[in-house]
């Protein structure tokens, strides 16, 4: 499954196809683009995003762009420090002292570290090792549709990658907590799962070093609720001598609305975080803090980021998160959050191909089904969807085992407005679909 959407070739003007073309040309078959009728984006500003045309387009998706695109007071921090100097972590400077104890003071509960990387898969990849140094375990837990990243070993933990992608050879996995279309007690059916496949390593002989879960189970098809239901799994991975990985990179920065990070919303205190994607608003940045004896496995090694805790890094990183703190993303995302869910609720009462609305804060998840007894997941449906919102000016995706789940993601600076032109465009295609 992927996110992706073919080019409809019918749809595309002369020049957009020979760009296509040449995007094939020179960057190969393994790039996708979004959307039938693909976007050329050229500029954004904080919700909205512009094409070549001059069309402006709702952004209810990106989540790189967390505090919204191309926000001042982010180029004002890369663009002073970019002209002053960048380089790597083996100088002192302190912009990266200064900046990694602003970052691990919003994560409270225990002393932690932090080390620094330039993408979300490289922490996940760099988390996964040290996991396996500080236990002694190899084998990893990952739900069934998950995705960690792209390097070897997350991409062997990512299984939305597609069918073609490889389960790693230490990889076990597991259904995810998916209180829609099986039990509604997801925290005890998500434990009996882990408990299986940590019963599968005793009886093959080996050993967990961790469970890594994405907080809000995203490409899983976006699974919130309730609120702690991750307690039960992570004691019987600690009880077994593995880890909790909490993947942030989707979740974290306020994006769930009550807390900084997803983990907090289930009351647990994570062996290891990692956290990427809206970190550096769309500098390329990424990251992990865990419990300092962690590390001292990994730091018996010759561990190098090149890029990774750059100076222009930590000023971007710094201005990030003083953007969400003084302009109230958490809260705005936790109020905007809960009107989109009573207005998707709204539709759904409307609409009957909405089976499910859930999420927290500015992550939700509207699942569309052909038939709302039998649940039968409605995936033509929710990519014209996608597509029809598109050419009406709202960028969302999809996600979930079907590729039938909407997955709504905006910029945490939606506001009302914004809200209300999604719910409005979405009534107006779901209604040409009835």
């Amino acid at each position: 499954m992927t996110n992706a959407f073919q080019p409809g070739q019918a749809s595309l003007s002369e020049a957009e196809q020979k760009m296509i073309e040449r995007r094939e040309r020179l960057l190969g078959p393994a790039y996708r683009l979004f959307y039938e009728h693909p976007l050329h984006i050229v500029r954004g500003e904080g919700v909205w995003l512009y094409d070549a045309d001059g069309r402006r387009y709702l952004d209810a998706y990106n989540n790189v762009a967390g505090v919204g695109h191309c926000h001042p007071r982010v180029l004002k921090a890369l663009a002073e420090q970019a002209g002053l100097l960048n380089t790597h972590t083996r100088y002192l400077h302190e912009k990266l002292l200064v900046y990694a104890k602003a970052l691990l003071a919003t994560m409270p509960g225990t002393e932690r570290q932090a080390m620094f990387t330039t993408s979300g898969s490289e922490a996940n990849d760099l988390a996964c090792r040290i996991a396996q140094l500080a236990t002694g375990g190899s084998e990893f837990i990952a739900t069934k549709l998950a995705y960690h990243g792209g390097t070897h070993l997350i991409a062997g933990l990512s299984p939305s990658l597609g069918p073609h992608a490889a389960k790693g050879p230490n990889a076990w996995l597991v259904d995810a907590p998916d209180g829609y279309r099986r039990s509604a007690d997801v925290g005890a059916e998500f434990a009996t799962g882990v408990k299986a496949a940590l019963e599968g390593m005793r009886n093959a002989g080996r050993r967990p070093a961790a469970l890594i879960v994405d907080t809000v189970f995203s490409s899983d098809g976006v699974f919130t609720d309730p609120a702690g239901f991750l307690r039960d799994a992570v004691d019987a991975v600690r009880t077994a001598g593995g880890l909790y990985i909490a993947d942030e990179v989707q979740a974290g920065f306020g994006r769930t609305g009550s807390h900084w990070w997803g983990w907090q919303r289930h009351a647990l205190s994570p062996d290891i975080i990692t956290m990427g994607k809206p970190m550096g608003a769309g500098y390329p940045m990424a990251g992990l803090a865990a419990r300092p004896p962690l590390l001292e496995g990994i730091g018996r090694s010759r561990y190098f980021s090149t890029f990774g805790g750059n100076p222009v890094a930590a000023a971007v990183g710094q201005a990030v998160l003083d953007i969400i703190r003084d302009e109230g993303l958490i809260a705005n995302a936790g109020a905007i959050g809960e009107a989109l869910l009573d207005g998707l609720r709204q539709l759904a009462s409307i609409h009957d191909l909405v089976g499910d609305v859930r999420g927290a804060g500015l992550f939700i998840g509207v699942e569309l089904v052909s038939d709302r007894r039998s649940k039968a997941p409605a995936g033509t449906a929710a990519t014209r969807v996608v597509n029809a919102l598109r050419e009406r000016g709202v960028l969302i995706s999809s996600c979930g085992p079907g590729a039938n789940v909407l997955k709504i993601r905006p910029p945490l600076c939606f506001t009302g407005e914004h809200a209300g032109i999604l719910l409005a465009e979405l009534d107006t295609v779901l209604g040409t679909l009835n």
